[in-house]
């Protein structure tokens, strides 16, 4: 079986390349990026390949299966920079995998896709898949959820499985994702030593770890199934939970004043994460991984918060990865401040 992964080298890429490489059904790999790594894994060949100008056709050719995971998030100031990439690369993508005669397309959705939902019980796959209209990442996510309808119902021979997962952490990604959300005024963070934590009214998420997200591509990869599947690990994460994780004290923060200062931030281009992604995080619906488990056969090995801790230690060791997304060091805090720039 010959499988084609797009944006192979980043934080959710490469556990899929380690988690179908160790598959004995899986002949070879393709990943693709835009910048090829120096990692190398076993049944594996990289090309570069840019998926808003690059034939992708050729590459897709004789795949068993393609899996779509590249994603852009920067620069953040710049939202058509990202709609580009996200939106109209994602297109040229599914329109490549129907040229090609792909006959399985696996595509990394998030929770981020769905409409503001409860906090207090789950939702399933049947929540309305609309996004939080004020941040670019869930705009993105939610338009190509409606793509992928209309590939669905225009290429019915394709098996098309949509996975839509929480937070997904690993200690190599930390680096990764502190430059991606935090900035350049985050530094490698010992979190032991922090002795309180903010308690934001609305703050509930899920996580779950990379390897464990990985091994539900796999399964979607080589299964049958079809179809949304919602992704996380228990618990979901708030005060409380966090609190405990860090042996910290919680104190009572407005989510406004928080706002405020992310607002400041940003409109200074101090911090690349904008208010209106933080907007959307508070409305996040729980998610339900029922059928996940029983239709995927799916069942993560680590907790949120094992995957958590994960998170904060490769804050404090400052790991990374031989790929350029997951690489500790990227030239800099001054080029962190240019690439989240405003156009």
């Amino acid at each position: 079986m010959r499988i084609v992964i797009v944006g192979a080298t980043g934080n959710v890429g490469t556990s899929v390349v380690r988690a179908l490489a160790a598959d004995p059904a899986v002949t070879s790999l393709l990943g693709l990026a835009r910048r090829t790594p120096d990692w190398r894994v076993e049944k594996t060949e990289w090309a570069a390949a840019d998926i808003t100008e690059s034939d992708l056709v050729p590459l897709f050719r004789g795949a068993d299966a393609v899996v779509h995971l590249a994603w852009a998030f920067q620069p953040t100031h710049d939202a058509a920079a990202t709609w580009r990439t996200n939106v109209l690369g994602g297109n040229r993508v599914f329109a490549a995998v129907a040229e090609a005669g792909v006959p399985v397309l696996v595509y990394a959705s998030s929770v981020g896709a769905y409409s503001p939902g409860p906090k207090d019980r789950p939702v399933d796959e049947s929540w309305p898949t609309d996004g939080w209209p004020g941040a670019s990442y869930t705009r993105e996510k939610a338009y190509l959820e409606r793509v992928l309808d209309v590939f669905e119902a225009r290429h019915p021979e394709c098996r098309v499985v949509r996975l839509r997962p929480g937070f997904i952490f690993k200690r190599e990604a930390a680096q990764e994702q502190r430059r991606i959300f935090g900035g350049p005024l985050v530094p490698g963070l010992d979190v032991r030593r922090l002795p309180v934590v903010p308690d934001i009214p609305g703050l509930r998420f899920q996580v779950v770890a990379a390897e464990d997200a990985a091994e539900a591509y796999r399964l979607a990869v080589l299964g049958q199934a079809r179809g949304p599947f919602n992704i996380a690990a228990d618990p979901p994460i708030g005060t409380p939970e966090l609190a405990d994780l860090l042996d910290a004290r919680p104190v009572r923060v407005p989510a406004t004043l928080v706002r405020t200062a992310l607002a400041a931030g940003w409109n200074l281009n101090l911090v690349p994460a904008s208010p209106g992604l933080f907007d959307a995080v508070l409305r996040l619906p729980i998610m339900d991984t029922g059928r996940a488990r029983t239709e995927l056969g799916w069942t993560p090995r680590r907790s949120a918060t094992e995957a958590l801790q994960e998170f904060f230690t490769g804050l404090r060791e400052d790991g990374g990865m031989a790929t350029p997304p997951l690489a500790a060091r990227t030239g800099g805090r001054i080029r962190e401040f240019l690439t989240s720039r405003r156009p």
